[in-house]
Order: structure tokens, then sequence, then C-alpha cells
């Protein structure tokens, strides 16, 4: 699908505007600081898409409202005592200096960092995402083949990346998903949630109301799902690694 990006500016709000071949316009705010974008028809002027968003402005402004309320970690510094969260849960970060092999261990509500005395923040913060990684990548193959099962679909591939603005992505033509490693961190009903929708896009690649309808049909609390992410703290350096 052929997309060409450029930004306008809207009432003091810069917006995104992504020209792609579909029917219909969809507008956008994503976290953390309510940033616009909208995906347009390749043929709908630029005249069109301004008086789209104008009339838009008030959802607009209540959504960047919400995100600029929202609670947020503090930045984090990988020290004893910090709060980080596995599955949804509030887990206390021990840090023990050794001299030994560099580790990660959970155990009951703490995460316990190995680490020599001279390994700093930066280093501990990828030992602890790289054990996150491994965490979802884990799990993530009997989760898909479940819902693929249940939807009937297949996917070629399901990769983990750090994203700053979406918790999933779906090529529908590679048939191939991407997964926020952030995901890790929220409850796995949260995780299926976004394996479900990416898998949908294999079905119907808009949001529109078949895309709707199909997952009122495989995960009929979806929305509750989806409020849930929205409103859970978002990670300092987050939004979205």
């Amino acid at each position: 699908m052929t997309t060409k990006t450029k930004q306008i500016e809207v009432s003091g709000i810069t917006v995104e505007v992504v020209r792609k071949a579909i029917k219909n316009l969809h507008i956008g705010v994503y976290p953390p600081d309510g940033r616009v974008r909208v995906a347009a028809p390749n043929r709908m002027s630029m005249e069109a898409i301004r008086l789209a968003v104008i009339g838009k402005l008030g959802w607009i402004k209540k959504h960047q409202a919400k995100f600029a309320a929202q609670e947020r970690q503090s930045p984090r510094e990988y020290i004893t005592g910090e709060t980080h969260y596995y599955q949804g849960k509030r887990h206390r970060l021990n840090i023990q200096l050794h001299d030994g092999r560099p580790a990660v261990l959970l155990r009951h509500d703490t995460l316990e960092l190995y680490v020599s005395p001279e390994h700093g923040s930066d280093y501990r913060e990828a030992l602890l995402y790289n054990w996150y990684r491994r965490q979802l990548k884990e799990q993530l193959p009997e989760l898909v083949a479940k819902w693929e099962q249940i939807i009937g679909v297949q996917v070629t591939e399901c990769k983990i990346k750090r994203m700053k603005t979406r918790w999933g992505t779906c090529n529908p033509l590679a048939r191939r998903i991407w997964l926020n490693l952030e995901l890790i961190k929220k409850p796995v009903h949260c995780l299926e949630y976004i394996i479900v929708h990416e898998l949908v896009h294999l079905l119907e690649i808009h949001h529109n109301e078949r895309f709707k309808g199909l997952m009122d049909q495989y995960l009929p609390l979806w929305r509750q799902y989806r409020e849930e992410l929205n409103r859970a703290p978002l990670g300092h350096e987050q939004w979205g690694g």
C-alpha cells in the first residue's frame, strides 16, 4: 500500500497526514502527548482533510487532555526500591552486586538484578529488557497458536519490538504481526487483546464496523481491555519502549 506523509497545522494543533489507498478518512490521537494522525484517501483534497479535522477538534482535545492528565512513572534509575511491572503486577527492584554472571530472577513480588558494581543504569535497563523480551518470546507461540485456531487465520511471523505509539502492528499482505515489548508488563488478557486485534486485521484491514463486529465475536470484552491499556501508567521512557 503506497503512503505519502506531510504535516499541517489546524487551530494550533500539528496534524500528521498520511495518504493511503483507502476509502475513508481516519483520525487518531496517540500517547504520550496527544499526537494527531490522519489517514486519508489519496483522492481527498487537503482542504477536505482540514475541514474533517476541524469537525473533530472537540474530540481531539478531549483525548489530548486525557493523555496529559494520565499518570506517569518517574524516570527509571534501575536502583533498589524502584517499582517495575511484569504481567500487570508491581515488583520491587532489588540490585544484587556481585562479580558473577549478570542475571534477572523473579522472586514473588521482587525482581532481582545480579550485576557487577561497575554496571550502571544503562546496562541494568538493557539486562532487564532482555529478560522481558525472553519472557514474552516464550509466551507468544502458545497464545498466538490459540487465537489463530479460534479466529481461523495463520501468521507467517510474530515479532517483538519496542514501539513508541502502538501496542501492535500488522502487515496483512505478508501476514506478519509485531507486538510491543511493553505488553509483557501488562496483564495477560491485555496481551491477548492485542494479539486478537492484530490477527483480526488479517480478515479486515480497517477499523470499521466489520472489524468491530469480528472483535465482538472473538473477544467480547475487548473494549474493556483497550480501556485498561489506555489508562495504565505511562512509562517515562515508554511511549513506548
